[in-house]
């Protein structure tokens, strides 16, 4: 008799639940695998915003950076911001057209200017 209770008895709630587990964690994965839509195009340049001439201060080719020369480079060429660039430095790939770049020899002269 204790057999046949064994073999007509109702699982329990735990055992109920306990499918619930993985039947969850099943339909996250498949939520997960879903594709992506493509990434957001970057956006445009406000017309605020200061825009890079490199063009402008061709003049500073050859002369030692300074900070007068530096600051009067990033004054004309438009930008808000300027870097100087020598030998082995380190510099981020990022393009910015706010950005100019003064790029700098061994002997500290001016070689190049460009936005970005």
């Amino acid at each position: 008799m204790i057999e046949r209770r064994r073999a007509e008895r109702r699982p329990s709630r735990l055992e109920r639940q306990g499918l619930a587990v993985p039947l969850l964690v099943l339909i996250l994965s498949v939520g997960a695998c879903a594709t992506m839509g493509p990434p957001p195009a970057p956006a445009a340049p406000t017309a605020g915003a200061n825009m890079c001439n490199a063009e402008a201060v061709r003049w500073a080719i050859g002369r030692e950076p300074t900070q007068d020369v530096v600051e009067r480079a990033r004054i004309e060429s438009g930008s808000s911001a300027v870097r100087v660039i020598r030998p082995g430095d380190v510099v981020t790939m990022d393009h910015r057209t706010d950005r100019l770049n003064l790029d700098v020899n061994a002997s500290n002269a001016i070689t190049g200017a460009r936005c970005g």
